[in-house]
């Protein structure tokens, strides 16, 4: 039984990075800026949280740094699809190019650990919630654990979901978002700025980038390493793209990827029949699902029709 509920309880961990860079590629594709740099982005985010955490002793001081890291990318990644209309998966594949060697380099130079930073210290990190009381209850409190005793970005990441729902569906905001995904030239002709609009879609993504690299690296572990994101970014695509962009199927595909993760967390060195199976076999579950899902919907979802098109203004 302790099992199975710390196999629940660890697949809402491994999802919560998975949920927040999902939601951010939801957002900026809504807008019609295809966000390959995911990936990037939560990479230098955990790199920059880490280092941070590392030097000042807080972790809320990493989260804004986290923050600013992703920023930064993101709005590189804006100004090269928007004002310089340029290709996007090329902009974001050069993203996550540049945040990979960029995190190595520089955790070398500052820390001099092969890449590494230093272990953070308990108030460098975001630790889970704690509830001794619930020890009483041999019952209900290891359920109840399962759903109360993780950190406060993995609450943000869960209420997010609806949040994100109803702005896209019922705020105005959120439906002149889908409307420049869909069809910008309308968007102009009602005076509406695309540019605008898109700009502000592309930096919501760079902030739940952050919070996602951030978490990575300050709850889920304790100091950043190199590749330590290992392909999230690109996960949280696929989920993207098999909820055919939307919310609350997209909560669902992450939490089937956080339970194949968490399933090889835990079933390292497990064996079948006298016959041990390969810690690689299990590890490159999660990544088979991502192509899987990917070859059987691409065909079948449907993007936003301006989705990786570059907008150029009627004369």
């Amino acid at each position: 039984m302790n099992l199975y509920i710390e196999l629940l309880a660890s697949t809402i961990r491994m999802s919560v990075p998975l949920i927040l860079a999902c939601i951010a590629g939801l957002w900026s594709e809504r807008a019609g800026i295809v966000d390959i740099g995911l990936e990037g982005k939560m990479l230098i985010a955990a790199f920059a949280a880490a280092s941070a955490s590392a030097v000042f002793g807080s972790a809320w001081i990493g989260l804004f740094c986290a923050i600013l890291a992703s920023l930064a990318f993101a709005l590189v990644h804006g100004y090269a699809a928007i004002n310089q209309r340029g290709n996007q998966v090329v902009s974001g594949v050069a993203i996550n190019m540049l945040a990979a060697g960029l995190a190595v380099v520089l955790g070398n130079e500052w820390f001099r650990e092969g890449g590494r930073t230093p272990a953070l210290p308990p108030e460098g990190r975001f630790l889970p919630f704690q509830f001794p009381a619930l020890d009483g209850l041999p019952a209900v409190g290891p359920l109840v654990r399962i759903f109360l005793e993780h950190s406060i970005l993995a609450y943000v990441a869960f209420a997010l979901v609806p949040l994100t729902a109803w702005a896209l569906a019922r705020t105005r905001f959120g439906l002149r978002l889908r409307a420049v995904g869909e069809n910008p030239h309308a968007v102009d002709t009602a005076g509406i700025p695309v540019a605008a609009l898109r700009y502000r879609a592309v930096i919501i993504a760079g902030v739940l980038c952050g919070v996602a690299g951030a978490y990575v690296s300050t709850s889920l572990s304790s100091s950043f390493v190199r590749d330590m994101t290992a392909g999230g970014g690109f996960m949280a695509l696929a989920a993207l793209i098999f909820a055919n962009w939307r919310a609350w199927p997209a909560l669902g595909a992450c939490l089937l990827f956080g339970f194949l993760q968490a399933i090889g967390n835990f079933a390292q060195g497990a064996s079948v029949g006298g016959f041990q199976i390969p810690v690689q076999f299990i590890n490159m579950l999660p990544y088979v699902l991502t192509v899987v899902l990917l070859a059987g919907f691409i065909g079948k979802s449907v993007p936003p029709r301006a989705s990786g098109l570059p907008y150029v203004k009627d004369r």
